[in-house]
């Protein structure tokens, strides 16, 4: 594909930066067949979070939590990474990308090659007890007991809780700490799929501008179109693939 002006300018960006972030949030995913949560038609406006993904349900209810969140824990091996997902990867394998903070919990950015990858919201890949003990989704599939619950085999009173965020739950603090760490230093933070709505991560950009960093927004919609240095609304899958191909010719013609 040729490379629109804006992916051409993005990737220009990119081999100016020294330290170039990526933050990503739901629309980054929706390319591979992930509905996002929060758009129109999305699966909060089906369902009432608060009555399904919140902590207390789960410790006060665990059927009526498992019955509703044991068919996201199938996520990372249903879907694929989209071409947005390989670019970054690509970047990272370049040395052009230095992390991903993630809004995600599908695993798709691990799944494409990415290894620098911050999940802010936590993961389904993996499931905990409450006296620590982690096991795999694929270890987990036996400890399904017939209520749908997954209980730990070393503390069977105890159901096994998704590593990931609930409402209710506070963010991860090495997460946390980790991308307020990448937005200090990077001196570009591109924004992929996120509306920038939700709080603490909405302040991340904001926190690298004042910085001096670049900001860049890779979706149809954001909090802060109007502050950013550079916008590409398009299909966030066809952008990254313009993006990534522009940094390739700029990397062979500068040989």
């Amino acid at each position: 594909m040729t490379p629109t002006d804006n992916q051409r300018k993005l990737a220009e960006m990119i081999l100016a930066s020294n330290f170039t972030v990526a933050l990503t949030g739901a629309g980054i995913s929706t390319p591979s067949g992930i509905p996002d949560f929060r758009s129109p038609g999305g699966l909060w406006t089906q369902v009432n979070p608060m009555e399904v993904a919140h902590i207390d349900v789960f410790d006060e209810d665990p059927v009526r939590f498992w019955e509703f969140y044991k068919e996201r824990l199938d996520i990372p091996n249903t879907y694929e990474p989209n071409a947005a997902h390989y670019a970054l990867a690509e970047l990272e394998v370049m040395s052009l990308l230095k992390g991903i903070i993630t809004q995600n919990i599908d695993g798709l950015h691990e799944k494409a090659g990415s290894s620098e990858v911050t999940e802010i919201h936590g993961s389904v890949r993996t499931l905990s007890c409450r006296h620590g003990e982690t096991y795999t989704r694929q270890e987990a599939d036996v400890f399904f007991s017939n209520d749908g619950v997954p209980y730990c085999p070393t503390h069977p009173e105890q159901a096994l809780k998704p590593d990931v965020v609930l409402f209710g739950e506070m963010l991860p603090q090495q997460a946390v700490d980790r991308s307020y760490f990448l937005a200090y230093r990077c001196d570009l933070i591109i924004c992929l799929g996120s509306s920038l709505t939700v709080y603490p991560v909405a302040e991340l950009p904001m926190y690298a501008k004042a910085g001096d960093a670049k900001l860049v927004i890779v979706t149809r919609e954001s909090a802060l179109d109007e502050v950013a240095d550079l916008h590409l609304s398009g299909d966030i899958a066809e952008e990254m693939e313009g993006v990534i191909t522009a940094v390739r010719e700029l990397k062979q013609s500068s040989v």
